[in-house]
């Protein structure tokens, strides 16, 4: 009885330290996958670093993170699209051609569908909300104030941002 009970423990101490080890090449393929890197690797590049065939790699990443290895790069890309266009240093195509997209009518629609919004608008919002340095800040009157004491209170509350200058 101990010596079976000796086995499992050591056959389960064996297949935990072989799944602890999967789980450290799959987020290392995560990271991969990520990477930004002029020329991106292949599914199939991947799944050989991590020690898998493609398929079984496909079915153990979308199990242990929820989405597909494609899924999760084109996330990726998306997510550094959207940072490239916060800056607002570059234009819609270059950026599209930066995060590894070739047609620009497909990231559009891609970025459309899964940010909610077109990115020359995303950009364009974030571009008005980011403050220009010694420019006022944008003039925030609360709609009781304006209820309250009508268009005689805005004149005022203006005249008073003015005078008070940025801070």
């Amino acid at each position: 009885m101990c010596a079976q009970a000796l086995l499992r423990s050591r056959v389960w101490h064996s297949a935990n330290m072989l799944q602890q080890d999967l789980l450290r090449r799959l987020c290392r393929a995560r990271d991969r996958l990520r990477s930004d890197d002029e020329r991106s690797p292949s599914i199939p590049e991947v799944a050989r670093e991590a020690g898998v065939s493609p398929f079984h790699f496909i079915r153990l990443f979308a199990a242990v993170f929820g989405e597909t290895p494609h899924q999760h790069r084109i996330a990726a890309r998306l997510e550094r699209a959207r940072h490239l266009l916060a800056r607002g240093e570059h234009t819609v195509t270059e950026v599209c051609l930066e995060v590894g997209f070739s047609s620009l009518g497909s990231f559009s629609d891609l970025f459309t569908r899964r940010i909610g919004v077109a990115p020359s608008i995303y950009q364009r919002r974030l571009r008005t909300s980011v403050q220009v340095p010694g420019a006022l800040p944008p003039l925030l009157i609360p709609g009781c104030f304006l209820l309250m004491c009508g268009p005689a209170g805005l004149q005022l509350a203006i005249s008073e941002k003015h005078r008070a200058g940025p801070r």
